[in-house]
């Protein structure tokens, strides 16, 4: 790990510091897939212990796939806690995204027990302790930012199971991002079950 990312970690872990020098059981809580033109929103709930620190936690979105997984399988056997909540295309149609969010952070959030909730960025969670909402949280907070991972990699890892039942889509490469090649395989083929009909409606009907 070079200085930069030794700095980038040890500003985290600052930022958490004060919770776990009260005393407080600290939770950590993101999503990953509010974006994607298919497949589901997954959030994690993360409790860490105050040690041991894991190397190269991060922002999901800074660290390669490779790595995201070897520190995936760390925070694993770290973690006192770990939740993760599902919601399916359909019911991000049902409900739209933002509620799709939350009622998958609150599935993660379940059994957490915490005293102190991270968020990163939404709000009224309605969870049973404090909650604290910060924007780009998972680049602020170490428990947000371990939550980032796990989410990111269960979500992930699911897109790639799905890519070897619908392969026309490239779902092992774009995730169910809407990239130039799977919007032109939603123009050729059509939309498959796990694509979000209120997400692909913005295109033309030439384009789906």
């Amino acid at each position: 790990m070079n200085k930069k990312r030794q700095q980038r970690l040890q500003t985290l872990v600052d930022h958490d510091a004060p919770y776990y020098a009260q005393g407080f059981r600290l939770a950590g809580i993101d999503e990953a897939g509010r974006g994607p033109l298919a497949g589901p929103v997954v959030a994690a709930c993360v409790v860490m212990p105050k040690e041991p620190v894991i190397p190269w936690v991060d922002d999901s979105k800074m660290l390669s796939e490779l790595r995201r997984e070897l520190v995936y399988n760390d925070i694993i056997d770290t973690a006192l806690y770990i939740g993760i909540g599902w919601v399916d295309a359909g019911e991000i149609d049902r409900i739209n995204i933002l509620q799709a969010t939350i009622h998958a952070m609150r599935q993660a959030a379940a059994g957490a027990r915490a005293d102190i909730y991270l968020v990163d960025a939404v709000k009224n969670l309605q969870l049973d302790g404090r909650e604290k909402a910060l924007v780009r949280g998972d680049s602020l907070s170490y428990a947000i930012a371990a939550a980032s991972i796990i989410a990111k990699v269960s979500r992930d890892r699911l897109m790639r199971q799905e890519d070897e039942r619908y392969p026309h889509y490239c779902f092992l490469k774009n995730k169910g991002y809407g990239t130039a090649e799977h919007i032109k395989a939603l123009r050729e083929y059509g939309p498959c079950p796990l694509h979000r009909k209120s997400f692909i409606g913005n295109f033309s009907q030439a384009d789906v």
